[in-house]
């Protein structure tokens, strides 16, 4: 019988069961009222009466059921007067230290600096001016500014008879040190990458440019969350109708709320069905660094550890941060390593699948032998065999970036040496297709974006299909569309396919290979920069023919 139970459904006869029951009408009604009264909340200003502003914030705050958000009350004295005062703040996101220092204890000296103290006017200057010793103070009216201010880890001072609040930068974050990139890991060059303070991230890129023409604008997203998001740029460099481009996008997003820079991306893009990324995303202060100095612009979010780049283009999205730090032709061999890679790990199951189904007489002779005898056992066609392997490798592939850490990558070799012996042994697919998949995946790993390896490994199936059907035929078509689609493509008004398509002068010198670092003397042309020279056409003065 229990067995039975234990299989079968039935209904609690003791009428505790759970369920989500759905609002009616009247339940509708009253969250649209709270909601209203939410947003009239935040729309008053600051009162006088320091008994208003303790219920308004306890109302806003739903205190005390907020468990994290600390309210402490406390007596002013001066001479024969008394004003009582309370802070608030949140618990986890300020230095408690330097508010007992900082901001309470300084209160509790009053007698000691002015017994004469007669209004809130009074009190409110020797407050400001002579008692709270943080680093950065204001005062504000404005409810919604001042909800805000405690949202991202300041401390709020409210006084008796002082119609105004005092704001108190306090803020202490717990977050992760300055570690070193993950996604982007090279051997040459720095080692630094972001971490989920944007302040600390903006400072990481002062750092490494020590000029005071890079300009960073604050913006908030998010009509509940309140995003921070910094826009960067160099003044002198950047055109400034791509900033107000940027500006325009940045401003134009209406979300609840934004948790990430991958959500922001998604809001600015031109084409949200585009395969090929748009913007560029990196962790590294360095590329932020050389990218702004190109005359790029970079968007960064709190609480994400990385960067968006625009405009860029598909040359850049190939591009690995390593490449200027090595000389000039290890990193040319490197690129073209890089490029036969990536040409890979699209084309090469595409044209396989091309060749021994329709085009067998461009097949060495005794090659097309091998392949043939492979296949005579195998109950899957090429096409099918192809699939059905490329399919496990993409699924290797995920299950070794999921599982916990040291198992990742033992599952993935162990897994594909496995799957690929058993399935030869077993007539299941031809070694040559296991080899075939091996390259590809080989080749797929030379993509240094993720993003971009992401599209790949789309179009590669796409690429497939379209050889199966048509043959080379098929295969040039698929080519030929992607490529038109890329090319009517702009990341922030420049063409996907700049230099190539339109051609610039940037063609040789900056993009598809590299020359010596004291050759790039312009910046590229597609950008049209506000200063289009980099560096003067003699930069090793030492080396400069005598006369």
């Amino acid at each position: 019988m229990k067995l039975k139970n234990f299989f079968l459904f039935h209904q609690n006869r003791n009428g505790d069961d759970f369920r989500l029951t759905y609002p009616t009408e009247e339940k509708r009604e009253q969250y649209q009222q709270e909601r209203k009264k939410a947003a009239e909340e935040l729309h008053k200003n600051v009162s006088p009466k320091l008994n208003d502003n303790f219920n308004l914030i306890r109302s806003i705050y739903t205190y005390p059921q907020n468990n994290d958000i600390i309210i402490r009350q406390f007596d002013l004295h001066a001479g024969e007067q008394t004003w009582k005062a309370f802070a608030v703040y949140i618990d986890g996101m300020v230095d408690r230290a330097l508010i007992s220092s900082a901001v309470i204890n300084p209160l509790q000296l009053i007698p000691q600096v002015n017994s004469e103290i007669t209004s809130g006017a009074a009190l409110k200057d020797i407050v400001a001016s002579r008692l709270i010793s943080v680093n950065q103070l204001t005062t504000e009216t404005a409810m919604e500014k001042i909800v805000s201010s405690i949202n991202i880890g300041c401390c709020v001072l409210f006084i008796d008879d002082v119609a105004e609040a005092f704001i108190a930068d306090v803020k202490s974050w717990e977050h992760r040190t300055v570690s070193t990139a993950e996604n982007e890991q090279t051997i040459e060059g720095p080692k630094e990458a972001f971490n989920e303070i944007l302040r600390m991230n903006t400072a990481l890129i002062r750092k490494i440019l020590n000029t005071q023409k890079l300009v960073i604008e604050m913006y908030t997203i998010g009509t509940e969350s309140k995003t921070l998001t910094a826009l960067m740029y160099i003044k002198d460099i950047a055109n400034d109708s791509l900033i107000e481009e940027a500006r325009r996008r940045i401003n134009g997003v209406r979300v609840d709320y934004l948790i990430g820079t991958e959500e922001l991306l998604q809001f600015i893009e031109e084409k949200t069905f585009m395969l090929t990324p748009q913007l560029l995303t990196t962790e590294r202060p360095d590329r932020v660094a050389r990218e702004l100095s190109e005359g790029r612009i970079a968007i960064m979010v709190h609480g994400s550890p990385t960067a968006l780049i625009a405009p860029t283009n598909f040359i850049e999205l190939l591009y690995s941060p390593e490449d200027m730090y090595n000389r000039f032709f290890y990193t040319n061999m490197i690129k073209v390593v890089r490029m036969i890679g990536v040409f890979i790990s699209l084309f090469l199951p595409a044209l396989y699948i091309t060749l021994t189904l329709y085009h067998q007489e461009m097949i060495p002779t005794f090659l097309l032998y091998t392949i043939q005898s492979a296949q005579a056992n195998v109950p899957f066609s090429t096409i099918g065999e192809i699939v059905i392997m490329e399919f496990a490798f993409e699924l290797i592939r995920e299950a070794g970036i999921r599982v916990p850490g040291p198992i990742g990558p033992t599952l993935g070799i162990i897994g594909a040496l496995i799957l690929g012996q058993a399935s030869v042994a077993a007539n299941i697919v031809s070694p040559v297709a296991i080899i075939i998949v091996a390259i590809t995946g080989i080749g797929s790993f030379a993509t240094t974006n993720y993003s971009l390896g992401l599209s790949f490994r789309f179009l590669r199936f796409v690429f497939i299909i379209l050889a199966s059907l048509g043959g080379i035929l098929g295969l040039v078509m698929g080519i030929i569309i992607y490529l038109a689609v890329l090319a009517s493509t702009k990341s922030f008004g420049v063409p996907m396919l700049s230099p190539i398509a339109p051609k610039s002068k940037s063609l040789l010198g900056s993009t598809l290979f590299v020359l010596p670092i004291w050759k790039f003397e312009q910046r590229s042309d597609f950008l049209n920069t506000k200063n289009n020279k980099r560096q003067p056409k003699i930069s090793r003065l030492w080396d400069k023919p005598k006369r």
